[in-house]
C-alpha cells in the first residue's frame, strides 16, 4: 500500500536520505479526504459520502475541565495543555448516534512538518469496530445522543510540544477528516505527577515548589553576607510556553529528542546563551550595557523570552549567571521539568579541570592582575533539574546540575550538564555530562604564588577550603535560603572527602602534587560587618597562633574593587601591619576603610576584595587569605494603597531617594509580578543628589492567594537596587 500524500517521502528520487524534523511550528497536514484507492480522483464521490453515513460536526477539547485535571489550568493559553501518560477527554459531536459495532472513527495527532508514525510525530488512535491503538491509548467514555466522549492517553515517553488534531471517519473507500482547526491544537508536557514519566517527583510539596511556583528567590552577595532578589519565572504567562517551544525550533532541536528530558535539558543549556547558536541571551561582563539592558536590571524571564520570540529569535542583550539561570528555570518548569536555581559561593572558574586556581602576588604582596588568569567568582548561579537518568546507574538519578552560562564548550557548544549531583559528591566524574568542570567549581584549591623582582614565582600558600564554601537554593514555601552544601560535598578535611579526591583522580582529575606545604602554625582571617555603599567601615584581621612559641607577623593588606566574577579592577588600598602574637593566643588588628577611597572606583554590584599576605619572621613561612565585602545598596521602598482583591483596582507606589553626592543618570525602574501586572518600565534621565522619585502604578489582581510584586532600579552608577512585596489577594465575596 502506498503512503498517503501527506506522508509521502518529500525528497522523491534522492535515495537513502532521511529528513530530520526540527520544528514544532512548521506543519504539513493531511487532505480533507483521502481515498484508499490511489487510482481514484481526489475528493469523495457522492457514493463514498453516502457510504460513510457519519459526519463529525465539531470537536470539543474540554479545555477548562482537562486543564484543571492535568495541573495546567494556570497557563494563560486558550488551547488545551495536558501531561504525558494521563488521560484527557474530548467530545466528538456527530450528525447521528455513534455505533461502536459498525462505525470506525480515527483521531490523528500530528506534530511538525513531516509526520511519521515511526518517529512519534504522527499518532493514530481509534474507536469503533476497527479498534487499534499504538503507543497512545483511547477509549469511549460515554455516548450521549450524538455526542461521544473519548478518553485519550498520551504515551509516557512521547514528544513534548504542540500537536494538531484531526478526526477521520473511516469507510472501505477512504477517510473523511475534519478541517485544520487551530482551536483543537493541544500541548503535551512532561508529567512529574506520574511514576512512568522520566521527571516523576514523588512529593506534592516538591512539585508545588519546583514545577508550579512562578516566583523565586535568587541569592547573591557573598557567603557571609547573602543577599536576595526575587525573580519572576512566569512560566504560565501568556506566550511563554510558545516562546519556550520556539527556542527549541530556533535551535533546530530534532522533534525526536523532545520526549527525552535529558536531551531537552542539555539542548536547553546550549540554547539559553547566544555564544555559538544565536540562543536567547547574550552574556556580557564588560560593564558597558549601552547596547541593551543591564543584567542587573531584569526582574524576570517572561520579558526576555517574549522579546526573543517577538523579535524573530534575535538574542536578547544582556545577561550574567543569575539571568541565565532564572531564564533556564522558566524554560524547564514551563515544559514540566522540575527545576531550581542554585548559588555556589566562591565558585572557581577552572578552564583546565586541574583543580587549581592560581593567584599571583607581586613582591609587595598585591594581586598581580597581569599574571592572575584564574578567578574565583564571589558566587555563581546554575540550575538543578530533577529526573531519572536513563543513561546512568540508578543511584545517579535525582537532581542534576545544568548550567547555561557560557564558560567552556561541551561537545562543541557552550553548555554544561546535566550531571548528577550524587556523582559529583562521590567523585564519580566519568559519567556524562561535564562532571569534571562542575567538580572543579566546587573543589579547586586556591594556590597563592609570590613573584620576586625577576618575575620568578614560587607557591607560598594553598587554601583547600576557600572554593565551594556554601551552596544554597530557595526553601520550599519560603523566601529564605536552604543550605544544600552537603548534597554536593563531604565535610572539608574528612576521611570521606579524601576518598572522593582519590576517586576523582582515578577519573582523570590531576593529583594535588603541590600538597602538603610546610604549615606555619598560624591562621589569619579577614572580617567586616555588613556595610552600606558609601559608608566608612573597619576591616579586621584576626591572627591565631597555634604554636608553642610567640610569633611576629608582618602583613600587607591590599584592597581592590572587584567584579563578582573575581576579576579585579582598581587597587584603592595598600597597608602594612606588624603584630606579635603570644603562644596559643590570638590578636586582632583593624584597618580603616573610607568611603571616599573606594566610591570613585566602584564597578557593578559594588564588591571589594581584600587580600592579606603575611610572613612569619621566626620561621620565614608565608600565609595569605582573601575576603570579599559586598556593599549594600540604598533602599527601594514599595507601598500598597488599598486592599488587594481579585478584579479590583489596586494602587502601588515605588519610591527612591538618591543618597549620594553624584547624579544618577539613565535610570531604569522595573515593576513585575505574575497575576498582577505585565512588566512595567519607567525611565528617568537623571536623579540629582538628595532628590527622590515616586512611581505610581495601578493594577488589577487576577487570582486569589499570595503573589509577589518585584521592583528593580538600575543605572550605570548603581546596580542591584531591588525590593519585593508579598501581597495576599482575597476573592470578592
Amino acid at each position: 500500500m502506498s503512503l498517503p500524500s501527506y506522508l509521502a517521502w518529500p525528497w522523491g528520487p534522492q535515495r537513502g536520505r532521511i529528513s530530520i524534523d526540527k520544528s514544532n511550528s512548521d506543519e504539513s497536514n493531511p487532505p480533507e479526504f483521502e481515498t484508499f484507492d490511489v487510482m481514484r480522483p481526489r475528493g469523495p464521490s457522492d457514493e463514498e459520502t453516502k457510504a460513510a453515513g457519519l459526519s463529525v460536526l465539531s470537536v470539543d477539547m474540554r479545555v477548562t475541565e482537562n486543564k484543571k485535571d492535568h495541573n495546567t489550568d494556570k497557563y494563560k493559553n486558550s488551547n488545551l495543555i495536558v501531561r504525558r501518560n494521563k488521560e484527557f477527554t474530548i467530545i466528538l459531536k456527530l450528525d447521528r448516534t455513534f455505533n461502536e459495532e459498525q462505525d470506525d472513527v480515527q483521531m490523528e495527532f500530528l506534530i511538525g512538518s513531516s509526520p511519521d508514525e515511526n518517529r512519534g510525530t504522527y499518532i493514530t488512535v481509534s474507536i469503533g469496530k476497527e479498534k487499534h491503538d499504538g503507543t497512545w491509548k483511547s477509549r469511549v467514555v460515554e455516548i450521549q445522543g450524538n455526542d461521544v466522549t473519548v478518553g485519550i492517553k498520551p504515551d509516557a515517553t512521547c514528544i513534548v510540544g504542540r500537536f494538531r488534531t484531526f478526526v477521520a471517519v473511516v469507510t472501505d473507500l477512504g477517510k473523511h477528516r475534519t478541517q485544520r482547526n487551530p482551536d483543537t491544537d493541544f500541548y503535551v508536557l512532561f508529567n512529574p505527577w506520574d511514576p512512568a514519566d522520566q521527571v516523576y517527583m514523588e512529593k506534592e510539596e516538591d512539585r508545588k515548589e519546583y514545577v508550579m511556583n512562578d516566583v523565586g528567590s535568587i541569592y547573591n552577595g557573598e557567603f557571609s553576607n547573602i543577599t536576595t532578589r526575587s525573580w519572576n519565572y512566569g512560566q504560565f504567562e501568556e506566550g511563554v510556553l510558545d516562546a519556550c517551544l520556539l527556542v527549541m525550533d530556533a535551535g533546530k532541536v530534532p522533534l525526536l529528542y523532545r520526549g527525552n528530558s535529558t536531551e531537552v535539558v542539555r539542548q536547553g543549556s546550549a540554547l539559553m546563551n547566544a555564544q555559538d547558536d544565536d540562543g536567547v541571551l547574550v552574556g556580557n561582563w564588560s560593564g558597558d550595557y549601552s547596547a541593551g539592558t543591564a543584567p542587573t536590571a531584569w526582574t524576570g524571564s517572561p520579558e526576555i523570552l517574549l522579546k526573543y520570540a517577538s523579535e524573530g529569535c534575535v538574542p536578547v542583550c544582556f545577561a550574567q549567571c543569575w539571568v541565565f539561570a532564572g531564564t533556564l528555570n522558566t524554560f524547564m518548569r514551563c515544559l514540566g521539568i522540575p527545576a531550581r536555581v542554585i548559588t555556589n559561593y566562591c565558585s572557581a572558574h577552572d578552564n583546565t579541570g586541574n583543580l587549581k586556581t592560581d593567584i599571583v602576588l607581586d613582591e609587595d604582596g598585591r594581586v598581580d592582575r597581569s599574571r592572575t588568569r584564574d578567578s574565583v567568582w564571589n558566587y555563581h548561579c546554575w540550575n538543578e533539574v530533577y529526573m531519572k537518568r536513563l543513561d546512568l546507574p540508578e543511584k545517579y538519578s535525582g537532581w542534576q546540575v545544568v548550567d547555561c552560562t557560557p564558560q567552556e564548550t561541551s561537545d562543541g557548544l557552550y553548555r554544561c550538564g546535566p550531571t548528577s549531583v550524587n556523582a559529583i559528591k562521590e567523585g564519580e566524574l566519568s559519567y556524562p555530562f561535564d562532571a569534571k568542570f562542575v567538580f572543579a567549581e566546587l573543589n579547586s584549591d586556591v594556590i597563592y604564588h609570590k613573584s620576586n623582582k625577576y618575575g620568578k614565582t614560587k607557591i607560598i600558600y594553598v587554601d583547600t577550603a576557600y572554593v565551594g564554601k556554601l551552596l544554597v537554593t530557595k526553601k520550599k514555601e519560603s523566601s529564605e535560603h536552604e543550605d544544600i552544601t552537603a548534597t554536593y560535598k563531604y565535610p572539608e578535611g574528612s576521611l570521606k572527602e579524601r576518598e572522593v579526591m582519590q576517586m576523582a583522580e582515578r577519573c582523570g582529575v590531576p593529583s594535588r602534587e603541590y600538597l602538603p606545604l610546610t604549615e606555619a602554625g598560624v591562621d589569619i582571617e579577614l572580617q567586616a560587618d555588613t556595610v552600606k555603599m558609601g559608608e566608612n567601615f573597619k576591616l579586621t584581621m584576626n591572627i591565631k597562633n597555634q604554636t608553642s612559641q610567640s610569633c611576629t607577623l608582618s602583613a600587607t593588606i591590599t584592597g581592590c574593587v572587584v567584579y563578582y566574577t573575581g576579576v579585579t579592577s582598581t587597587t584603592f588600598k595598600l597597608e602594612s601591619k606588624s603584630v606579635t602574637v603570644e603562644a596559643s593566643k590570638a590578636e586582632s588588628v583593624t584597618i580603616d576603610i573610607k568611603g571616599m577611597e573606594y566610591i570613585p572606583h566602584l564597578v557593578e554590584q559594588s564588591n571589594l576584595l581584600f587580600v592579606a599576605y603575611g610572613n612569619i619572621e621566626e620561621n620565614n613561612t608565608s600565609l595569605t587569605t582573601m575576603k570579599v565585602v559586598t556593599l549594600r545598596p540604598p533602599e527601594l521602598a514599595i507601598k500598597m494603597i488599598g486592599t488587594p482583591r481579585v478584579g479590583k483596582e489596586l494602587m502601588v507606589s515605588v519610591e527612591f531617594m538618591n543618597p549620594y553626592n553624584f547624579i544618577l543618570k539613565k535610570v531604569q525602574l522595573r515593576l513585575d509580578g505574575p497575576s498582577l501586572i505585565p512588566t512595567k518600565l519607567k525611565e528617568y534621565s537623571q536623579i540629582l543628589p538628595g532628590a527622590s522619585v515616586k512611581y505610581k502604578v495601578s493594577m488589577v489582581p487576577r487570582t486569589a492567594g499570595k503573589v509577589v510584586l518585584m521592583a528593580c532600579l538600575d543605572c550605570p552608577l548603581l546596580r542591584q537596587v531591588t525590593n519585593q512585596l508579598e501581597i495576599e489577594v482575597v476573592k470578592e465575596e
